[in-house]
């Protein structure tokens, strides 16, 4: 077949990936409501989600090469095909745990094969960027789209209704599977991976750095911000706002939406305006919608909503923040790599995976802690610590880069 096959290959992937790595959330509310979870036990999903990602997409970048990029991907889709039909059977919050680890284990492993056969199936940089903006935008589509997909299996009379969702996902995976098999790699031989014991001592190298050391703290206190409020916003709309489930769920979906939107025109507006006073708009801007507009949603007047229509315009405001802080992590990504030579970036992407996996974990286990503990309508303001933090990060990295620190 043609690269454009392999193309397809690499969206349907992600596209599923996206719709499975971001319904935590979800089965954080579900987990609470239907498996008697409380918050802070319910937030333990995003570690089995994060870690095996962290974990396994070092690991797995020195080798993986070895094993074949296809035969990688076939065996993610196999594993998560499995963990979903658990997930249906099993019908627990362990069932929940054992599907959220096989599915970062099998993402890292599509992860960095995707990464690398995008340059396989591109002939230029410009093409490079073109497929990798596409398939992450594909990716934000999934993200969407599994807010909408799971309260369409909800139930008012059958609680355990929404798990025929994964029979639907494991359908998916098996035809992205069978897609993938039947599809030749006409590309070149591939190489062999890089020592692991080079990589760490590279990775040793970079931490050493203080433009490094500011940036892996930045990448963590972000993912602690956009994860701790993507995992915990379908709770805060059935707790705080008390909208139905299934409008919960959806209202979520605005998040989403926006975060793509926000990295879209970031795009559009870095070819113009320095990247540091666009970072310094962003989380200023975001500071703001957590210091007024949340108040106000906090303090909706609760009235009678059965849809979507129902809901009072300032309902959908708060989402609205991921306009405002999506831009940050990959302008950040962007210019510290930029900084770097190229014989480090492997290295440095191994160090963001894995503290962008900490910060996930720890921020949606915090905003778990103050939703049990400080109340869920208080939870989100305590966001403002790390955007404060971020902040004063940005001019760090600028001075550091602006001296070429590494």
């Amino acid at each position: 077949m043609k690269k454009s096959a392999i193309k397809a290959v690499l969206y349907l992937n992600y596209f599923v990936f996206a719709i499975l790595l971001n319904s935590v959330g979800i089965v954080i509310y579900k987990s609470q409501k239907i498996y008697g979870v409380n918050e802070v036990d319910a937030s333990i999903l995003e570690a089995f989600k994060d870690f095996p990602i962290a974990i396994v997409s070092f690991i797995i970048a020195s080798f993986l090469p070895r094993i074949g990029y296809k035969k990688a991907m076939l065996i993610s889709l196999g594993l998560v095909t499995l963990a979903c039909l658990s997930m249906f059977f099993g019908n627990s919050f362990l069932a929940a745990k054992i599907l959220f680890a096989t599915v970062g284990v099998s993402f890292a492993l599509i992860k960095v094969s995707v990464y690398s056969l995008i340059g396989m199936v591109t002939e230029n940089q410009k093409e490079h960027n073109s497929l990798m903006s596409s398939i992450e935008g594909v990716f934000m589509i999934g993200i969407a789209l599994a807010y909408f997909l799971f309260p369409a299996f909800n139930s008012d009379t059958n609680l355990n209704a929404w798990l025929n969702v994964y029979l639907l996902l494991a359908f998916i995976s098996l035809l992205s599977f069978g897609f993938l098999f039947f599809t030749k790699f006409d590309l070149p031989v591939e190489i062999p991976g890089s020592d692991l014991l080079d990589d760490f001592r590279k990775m040793g190298f970079l931490l050493a750095k203080l433009l490094t050391i500011i940036f892996v703290i930045s990448a963590f206190l972000f993912v602690m911000i956009e994860q701790g409020i993507m995992s915990w916003l379908p709770t805060f709309n059935a707790k705080v706002l008390h909208l139905p489930e299934n409008i919960s769920i959806m209202m979520a979906s605005i998040l989403a939406i926006s975060l793509a939107a926000g990295r879209l025109l970031a795009g559009v507006i870095t070819k113009k305006i320095n990247w540091i006073w666009v970072l310094a708009f962003c989380i200023i801007s975001a500071m703001l919608v957590v210091l007024f507009v949340l108040p106000k949603t906090v303090g909706l007047k609760v009235i009678a909503i059965n849809s979507i229509s129902d809901i009072p315009l300032i309902g959908f405001a708060f989402p609205l923040v991921g306009l405002f802080i999506a831009p940050i992590y990959p302008l950040l990504n962007s210019v510290v790599l930029s900084s770097l030579p190229k014989k480090l970036h492997s290295s440095m992407t191994g160090l963001i995976v894995v503290f962008s996996a900490l910060g996930g974990t720890l921020g949606s286990r915090i905003i778990g802690w103050l939703f049990m503990t400080k109340g869920p309508e208080n939870a989100f303001y305590f966001t403002l610590i790390p955007m404060f933090l971020l902040l004063l990060s940005f001019f760090i990295l600028k001075k550091l880069t602006a001296q070429n620190e590494v």
